[in-house]
């Protein structure tokens, strides 16, 4: 996540496995805002601490991370400064998968490739995907974080915009330093609470954190990043990997090509009349996707798109980690062209795309600015009754056309 700034990450979607762990972790209820103590952070810490012992925290443990549970103003801010305006996906490849990040993922490679061939072995996850996740999460290890994880954690517990959610990751972190894991003073990370070589987030490293020797507690704040690595790939292959499947193949589409198929699922693509920009199609069930509409790059994205998309659930990160690893395996940029002419459109610009796509009867499952595959099959709808190639792709001159 530190790798491109937290910021710009969580302007995307919340960081790395953190956006999976929002969706899986089960923090406990808290009391309601009447009965919650907000005049000052001791008083709210003091709350907390009573939820932590009927969750079976201890009081030693309490006693040992109490000095560490303290308000950290920058984090505060950080979780409050979000963007307007949405991240465009080329702008968020470029920034990902540049040279210098390729050469160095390259060196990555090859320095740890007895590690990444054990792990590939036991778990199939090639070892340029894990060593793309790794360049884009922290740049090959060199910017794991210095916040301290309590510290943050408690601070977004308090006040955060997601106060549930972090609860139950300050609560998985005490875990952590109860049943040993790590030490409060060692346990340091990036301001949203992931940490490590690989980013995870409390919930998942006590979930899918392994050590590469087999024992232990995995130590991914280590130099070495084998526990971390190995701990990523046990994640990838617990929410469904598939040995031997491509992520995505970029795809050229024949002329005349039904763009109302973007977004489905097949398996037939080549009597379609697909053909990859390089290599050979796979013949397993894959998604047409087309994130900068019929003038960019087209990709058909398998199985293991979606799993790379439980590390983090914007299309953005998996086509940059997707990228970036088959750059790191030897392939060549993408052929196709983004349509870079295209503005990013602000928050209430997005949210206006919902709004009247619903007022004319087309169901985005909510309007919240975040265009998801309801909004996009929404978009495709209200294209095809009006004559227009149905790509599903959100730009202003979409919105100006809905507006009329």
């Amino acid at each position: 996540m530190r790798a491109l700034g937290p910021v710009l990450i969580l302007a995307l979607l919340p960081a790395c496995v953190a956006a999976n762990v929002e969706r899986s972790a089960r923090p406990l209820p808290r009391p309601d805002a009447t009965s919650t103590p907000a005049s000052s952070f001791d008083a709210w810490r003091e709350d907390f601490e009573a939820r932590a012992l009927a969750a079976g925290i201890t009081q030693a443990t309490l006693d040992r991370a109490r000095p560490h549970l303290r308000p950290l103003p920058d984090s505060l801010a950080l979780d409050r400064r979000q963007s307007e305006f949405g991240a465009r996906v080329w702008d968020y490849l470029d920034s990902a998968v540049t040279e210098q990040r390729i050469s160095a993922g390259r060196a990555a490679m090859a320095r740890h490739a007895q590690t990444l061939r054990a792990i590939e072995a036991r778990f199939g996850v090639p070892p340029q995907i894990l060593t793309a996740i790794w360049g884009i999460e922290t740049s090959y290890g060199a910017n794991r974080g210095t916040t301290p994880i309590l510290a943050t954690l408690a601070t977004l517990a308090k006040d955060g915009r997601r106060a549930a959610f972090f609860e139950g990751e300050l609560m998985a972190a005490l875990r952590m330093v109860q049943a040993g894991k790590v030490t409060p003073a060692r346990f340091i990370g990036s301001w949203a609470g992931a940490f490590g070589h690989m980013q995870f987030m409390p919930s998942s490293y006590m979930t899918y954190a392994v050590p590469f020797s087999g024992s232990g507690a995995p130590d991914v704040w280590s130099d070495s990043p084998a526990d971390a690595l190995v701990s990523a790939a046990n994640y990838l292959q617990r929410r469904g990997w598939k040995r031997g499947q491509p992520w995505a193949v970029e795809v050229t589409l024949p002329q005349g090509f039904d763009l109302g198929l973007t977004g489905q699922r097949r398996s037939d693509w080549s009597a379609l009349g697909l053909s990859a920009t390089g290599g050979a199609l796979s013949p397993a069930p894959a998604r047409l996707l087309l994130p900068g509409g019929a003038r960019g790059p087209a990709f058909l994205a398998y199985e293991n798109y979606d799993v790379l998309k439980e590390y983090n659930i914007s299309d953005a990160y998996v086509l940059a980690v997707g990228h970036l690893s088959d750059r790191l395996a030897g392939g060549g940029a993408l052929r196709g062209q983004w349509p870079r002419g295209d503005r990013a459109l602000t928050l209430a610009e997005r949210t206006e795309v919902q709004r009247i796509l619903n007022a004319k009867g087309h169901d985005t499952a909510g309007i919240d600015g975040r265009h998801g595959p309801a909004t996009v099959a929404a978009v495709q709808a209200w294209q095809r009754a009006n004559g227009l190639p149905p790509d599903g792709y959100i730009n202003a001159d979409l919105l100006a056309r809905l507006r009329r």
